[in-house]
């Protein structure tokens, strides 16, 4: 049975173009202009996944999260043309899942669904061993690559799909240098091009998550010209 996407936006075309390329991947696709609609559709029939623009008429994603959060964990991902960082990490400590900014890529939308797919049919695995699920644990650092979810010292670290992905690139390999073009195929894929201030931005945003669980954290190391790389214990 197809998985159903629920994509939520007030933008007609957005719904459009986005809905063929869902569509043409196998999945089912139900679509809202406003956060309202979406609300009374999806308390009374669920689906796999929603994509929640922020700002829409009568009720925005944010408002639209919070409420949908009262009753389900159902993956989200929040579509923004706002670049801001305020709003990414509110929405993701009321629960979204990723962020991506538009314009965006829609190959680059669809690995995520199916990334965040895999992750929701992994926590319902009950303990299962799947290949390839092994925890990464670097001194205080475990990371759950099925589940998507880190911790620091004992405590959760809510990270994006990208962010967790380029987290795994480095401490995968502790000392090693990771340049920017690896760090960007380890988060988009070889055949997706990304500005190297990006990367850098989604670094910066990694330290400041980290920061704020510990304000020592230095575990991820800068070297100009060259990239980055997880320092070794």
């Amino acid at each position: 049975m197809a998985q159903t996407i629920a994509l939520v936006d007030d933008d007609r075309n957005i719904l459009a173009s986005v809905s063929m390329t869902l569509e043409a991947e196998g999945f089912a696709v139900r679509t809202y202009t406003d956060g309202a609609e979406a609300l009374k559709a999806l308390t009374a029939q669920p689906v796999d996944l929603a994509i929640l623009d922020i700002k829409m008429p009568r009720m925005d994603g944010m408002e639209l999260l919070e409420r949908l959060r009262r009753s389900t964990q159902l993956p989200v991902i929040f579509l923004t043309s706002k670049d801001d960082e305020v709003d990414e990490i509110m929405g993701l400590r009321m629960g979204a899942d990723d962020y991506i900014k538009k314009p965006f890529s829609q190959r680059l939308l669809i690995e995520r669904i199916r990334t965040l797919l895999r992750r929701e049919a992994a926590g319902k695995e009950d303990g299962v061993p799947q290949a390839g699920g092994e925890s990464i644990v670097r001194g205080e650092l475990v990371m759950d690559p099925l589940r998507h979810a880190c911790s620091w010292k004992g405590g959760p670290v809510q990270l994006t799909v990208t962010e967790f992905l380029l987290l795994k690139a480095l401490a995968t390999r502790p000392g090693h240098v990771k340049s920017r073009d690896q760090l960007m195929d380890a988060a988009y894929g070889e055949h997706i091009y990304v500005d190297d201030r990006t990367i850098d931005s989604h670094v910066k945003r990694l330290r400041k998550k980290f920061k704020a669980a510990d304000s020592e954290f230095a575990m991820i190391e800068t070297l100009y010209g060259v990239g980055y790389r997880y320092r070794e214990a």
